[in-house]
């Protein structure tokens, strides 16, 4: 490692240092007003403040969504011209259980990393991004960001995530939501009964079904879901019953064949039992997360000179879906996962929502900042690790992983 490089991390790790207190107060107030999927109202204004005060030419309201924004600093501007990395943050909450995903420590510490590295490197060679990205637990910022091009010429878009491990990358999987509703035909039950189409009948075979078709998924893969109507009286028979189903695959590929499989199952009840099937989308769909090993090897180097050594997924455990997949596939990206309690735990929580406020998560918070900013002054600086990081991504793309 050249003296150059290592003059730039002590930089780093003394403009962490000298925020830290800042940006936990920063994640303090996030933890202590929690705001829900396309609420962030506060969050954002946080959080853009701060950017903005430190220099950072900001943009809000990106990608037609209210609360989510575009900071960035550079002589690229975010033009095209020279390197780019995006250093993401998100800072929605659970309905009831707050920050129980620690989205206020992800928030933090991509802002501690966006302003160290940019006070590390003076003159950011290159374009320096701050992107906010609201609603990952519900609808997903990132899929519509994703969608406007906002990642478009970004070479590296950097986040971790507090958790119960401390591994090097996130196995997330694909995921959807999809509304199946069924049409029948009203009757009384014991008056007319065969004048009636039971809707909710259709639907009770439909789960029978797809518990059937469970049994043969390969890991990963899975599919469950709820009766969002299940009729209105128990004296008419339901012309109408619709259920919400979420669906998973190990891969975009495998959950697309899962849908079609859903598909496929609805109206085949819809035949037997002589109901109209529609089977709809609801929101965007979460690609599987494909991790870059070039940057999480750096972020990994970066993160164990703070003291925190990570290691590779366990084998067969999925941690969710997240839309930042949906970045990560278009884009050479990382999701480390760094424990803020331990492996008998679990995130969306309680007690993970209170650790995320805990000494702890303090120490996470700050080390992940210096080890995100160190790995974008290495994408910044560094021809090879995009040239690495950019091939390394093709090469999976082109492999279907």
């Amino acid at each position: 490692m050249s003296q150059a490089a290592e003059s730039l991390y002590a930089r780093v790790r003394e403009e962490v240092s000298a925020r830290e207190e800042r940006l936990w107060d920063v994640s303090l107030a996030l933890h202590r007003e929690p705001e829900t999927a396309y609420e962030e109202n506060r969050a954002a204004r946080l959080l853009a403040g701060e950017l903005e005060r430190e220099g950072f030419e900001v943009q809000r309201g990106v990608a037609d969504l209210p609360t989510a924004f575009l900071a960035r600093t550079g002589s690229g501007n975010g033009s095209g011209k020279g390197p780019c990395v995006a250093l993401l943050m998100e800072y929605d909450a659970l309905p009831l259980l707050g920050h129980a995903c620690g989205h206020n420590l992800i928030a933090a510490a991509g802002l501690g990393a966006a302003l160290a590295a940019r006070a590390a490197l003076g003159e950011v060679e290159g374009s320096l991004l701050a992107v906010g990205t609201p609603a990952e637990e519900r609808g997903g910022g990132k899929v519509t960001e994703v969608a406007a091009g906002l990642f478009e010429g970004v070479d590296a878009a950097l986040m971790f995530h507090p958790g119960v491990h401390d591994w090097t990358w996130a196995p997330l999987t694909a995921s959807a939501q999809v509304r199946v509703g069924f049409h029948g035909r009203a009757a009384h039950p014991t008056g007319s009964p065969t004048e009636g189409i039971d809707a909710l009948g259709a639907l009770i075979q439909l789960f029978n079904t797809l518990g059937v078709l469970s049994k043969r998924l390969p890991g990963g893969s899975h599919v469950h879901g709820i009766v969002t109507d299940g009729g209105r009286a128990t004296n008419i028979v339901p012309e109408y019953a619709e259920g919400l189903f979420g669906l998973r695959g190990a891969t975009t590929s495998a959950l697309e064949e899962l849908v079609e499989e859903l598909r496929s199952c609805a109206l085949g009840v819809a035949s037997a039992t002589r109901t109209r099937a529609e089977v709809t989308d609801v929101g965007g769909r979460y690609e599987h997360f494909r991790d870059n090993e070039v940057l999480s090897g750096l972020f990994a180097g970066h993160l164990d000179r703070a003291g925190i050594r990570l290691s590779e997924p366990e084998p067969g455990v999925y941690l969710g879906s997240s839309d930042f997949g949906n970045v990560s596939t278009r884009v050479p990206g990382i999701h480390p996962w760094v424990a803020i309690m331990g492996p008998d735990g679990s995130d969306h929580t309680p007690e993970f929502a209170e650790a995320a406020a805990g000494p702890r998560a303090r120490r996470v918070m700050a080390a992940a900042a210096e080890a995100l900013a160190c790995t974008a002054v290495d994408v910044l600086t560094r021809p090879d690790v995009r040239e690495r990081a950019w091939e390394l991504l093709r090469a999976k793309a082109a492999a279907g992983r």
